[in-house]
């Protein structure tokens, strides 16, 4: 099978420099004592979505134009984990422009941009997880249900359209991938009593492949280097270094022992 390693894909030198000062002051104001992230939010937001109304007097525009703006402030909005009994007030309040600022992004003409995406959110994850390890990787559209209840290791990559339930808490080890459209749980709901809600945390540990459209449910346990197939249904722990298919997921085939990883350098890696 022929190697096929991420190649670097260069940018126009004034677009890379314009770029990386503006995440660089993303960076530094979210460092400072004292950032208002409400407000941060607010600005960058409007300066993306609506930059010829920044410091305009709202009271001057027509009433659709108003309730636009508002979304730009995720004191505005509601979202849906806040509605959850056992959200933490206190950590949700310092998390949540952050993460709104991460979705709006994302819906926004920037948002399909790998290069600027990927290392925005960067930034962003390493304020809003318990723990983010290096090179962290999330592509577009990756939603999270608290977010401070999310532990990641190094060289984690999440692709597109991947839900995050860390609920009861997810904890991603090193070296994890999770391919598009995978849903990882870390709730479930009694058969009858829909609002009697289990919180067991979800582990997928070190070498851990998520593939496409697989669902891990809550309290699972995916083991070393093991692999979920794609449209699986993982409800129960699975076995190290194996490869995991059906529904639900039983184990299949057993990985080599013998095999090494290929080499080769990550362009988007945090040095890159």
């Amino acid at each position: 099978m022929p190697f096929y390693p991420l190649r670097h894909v260069p940018l126009p030198e004034a677009a890379r420099a314009v770029y990386h000062e503006w995440l660089t002051e993303l960076d530094r104001e979210l460092d400072r004592p004292g950032c208002d992230r409400y407000a941060l939010c607010r600005r960058v937001l409007t300066e993306i979505y609506y930059p010829h109304l920044a410091g305009r007097d709202p009271e001057g525009l027509p009433v659709g134009s108003r309730v636009a703006l508002l979304q730009m402030d995720a004191a505005n909005v509601t979202l849906e984990p806040e509605y959850y009994h056992e959200l933490d007030q206190e950590k949700w309040h310092r998390v949540k422009p952050l993460i709104w600022m991460w979705e709006m992004f994302d819906k926004s003409p920037l948002g399909e941009n790998v290069e600027l995406g990927i290392r925005f959110r960067r930034i962003l994850a390493r304020r809003i997880f318990r723990r983010c390890g290096k090179n962290f990787k999330a592509f577009h559209f990756v939603k999270f249900s608290f977010g401070y209840n999310m532990e990641v290791g190094d060289n984690v990559v999440i692709h597109r359209h991947v839900l995050l339930d860390d609920r009861g808490g997810i904890r991603l080890g090193n070296q994890v991938s999770i391919s598009d459209y995978a849903n990882i749980y870390s709730h479930t709901h009694d058969i009858v009593e829909p609002k009697l809600v289990h919180t067991p945390p979800t582990v997928l540990e070190d070498g851990v492949r998520i593939t496409y459209h697989a669902t891990v449910l809550a309290g699972t346990r995916i083991a070393r280097d093991s692999m979920v197939g794609a449209l699986a249904l993982a409800n129960r722990d699975t076995s190290p270094s194996t490869v995991h298919v059906g529904i639900p997921a039983r184990p299949v085939k057993q990985k080599p022992s013998d095999r090494t990883r290929a080499p080769g350098r990550d362009p988007l890696a945090d040095d890159g």
